[in-house]
Parts: structure tokens; sequence; C-alpha cells
């Protein structure tokens, strides 16, 4: 059975798709199958997998109108055990048109219902919102994964996100979990990383991932060149840092 993890934080700039494209990346490298859902109107998890987000011409949007099914609007990508259900500016159309829709909060769910079987791991990178399409993707999935960057601001909003997941769980899906915190764009030269890392293990000890992700130049590079850090520098501090969080998810979830 497979498990769907959301990757979400409304704060843009903290590392989400970096995240949900390296996860996804890693865990596949470790012979899981995964699908990665780029749920975001930017598409930057598309095209940061190598796929020119103009030719796209299903993805996420349909798969949310329910105008086709799953197993239609799922690509292939080049990195190992890794498929890709792409995205779309026209995704930021579908708020709006999901606003009259009856279980409007449900639509993701319901289409992936039939492929969940079919993989290991289930990513969805989401929007810098808590609109309706970041609600979609915390009701279908099991729990989520908040990355959080080491940083000035990374507490703020915290607090909001997880009212919302709170809201969620007690409104449209009481099994969703939280995954755990990730903390990313960690300097260990800077003494502000280091209060950041310090001041979340405090607040929240049990919900930190051991694994931090550290900044790295390859990391910012990769997406340029549509790979994943594994594909594009295997060797790097980013590759190996993404590959110990796949690690310590597989083993948290046997």
């Amino acid at each position: 059975m497979g498990k769907i993890i959301a990757i979400a934080n409304q704060k843009g700039g903290v590392g989400k798709t970096t995240t949900s494209i390296n996860l996804a990346a890693s865990l596949g490298v470790l012979e899981k199958r995964v699908l990665l859902i780029d749920a975001d109107p930017q598409a930057n998890a598309t095209s940061g997998l190598g796929i020119d987000v103009e030719t796209v011409e299903v993805g996420t949007y349909q798969l949310l109108e329910h105008s086709i099914s799953a197993l239609q609007v799922i690509v292939k990508t080049d990195s190992p055990n890794l498929d890709i259900i792409p995205s779309h500016i026209d995704l930021v159309a579908i708020e709006i048109e999901l606003v009259d829709k009856e279980n409007r909060e449900y639509m993701l769910k319901q289409a992936l219902a039939e492929i969940k079987e079919k993989y290991d791991y289930i990513l969805i990178d989401c929007a810098p919102s808590l609109g309706l399409l970041t609600l979609n993707a915390l009701t279908a999935a099991d729990s989520v994964l908040i990355p959080i960057q080491c940083e000035y601001f990374a507490l703020e909003g915290l607090g909001k996100l997880l009212n919302t997941i709170k809201s969620v769980q007690k409104i449209h899906n009481k099994e969703l979990d939280i995954e755990g915190l990730l903390l990313t764009m960690y300097d260990s030269r800077l003494r502000l990383s280091n209060q950041v890392v310090d001041e979340v293990k405090k607040h929240f000890s049990g919900m930190v991932f051991k694994t931090i992700i550290q900044r790295n130049v390859r990391l910012s590079e990769a997406p340029s060149y549509g790979e994943s850090i594994i594909t594009y520098d295997a060797d790097s501090k980013g590759a190996n840092n993404y590959l110990s969080l796949a690690e310590e998810i597989i083993s948290k979830n046997k």
C-alpha cells in the first residue's frame, strides 16, 4: 500500500520543491516505486525533472478536474523508479473552478485511489499557500513533511500551518499524521543557523528529522539542468543529505 506524503509550507523559498524532487529521486534509487505529484502552478518540480512545461498537455489540473484518470497523466522520468504527474501554469485556475464543486477538498484523494497500490511512496509538492490545492493534498495524504529553512523567520507561519493541519485532521482527514519537520538550507558557519536548529528542536523535539539539509551549491544548480541532485552529482553533500533523509523515512515506515 503506497504512502502519500504531502510536502507543505505556505512560506515560499523554504526548499519544498528541492525536497520533493530529491527525496523522490533518492527513494527511487533505494529501489522504492515513487510517484511525484506537482501540485504547484509554478511547475518547478516538473521542469526540475527535465520535463518541458510548455509541452505538458495533461497533468495535475485534469486530475483534479476528474476529466482524465490518474493512469493517463503519469509520465516516466529519467530517474530510476520515479514517475511524475506534471503541472502547468493552468493549474492556477483550479482553485476557482473547484469552489462550487461538491466534495471539492476530496478531488485529489478520489483521483489517487486507483493508483495508490502501484507505488511505495507518492509525494505531493504543494504550492506555497494554504488554498484549495494544498487542502486537497492534505486531505489525500497520509502524512505531511514540513521543510523549515534555518533562517531568521523560520518559525514564522509554522503555527498557522500546524493549525491548518489540525483543522484538516478534524474535518477532512482524521488519519493525517506529521511525517516530520525537515531543517533545510543549514550553514554550520552561521550562528543563526545553529540557533534555529536549537529552537526548532526545543519546541518540536520528537517531530524533527535527524537529517539536516545543508546549503549546497550543487543542490541549487541541479534543477537548471532538469536533474535531481542524485543524477547531477551523486557525491555531493546535497545528494548524501537527501539519501540519508530517504533512509530515515523508509526505516520510520517499516
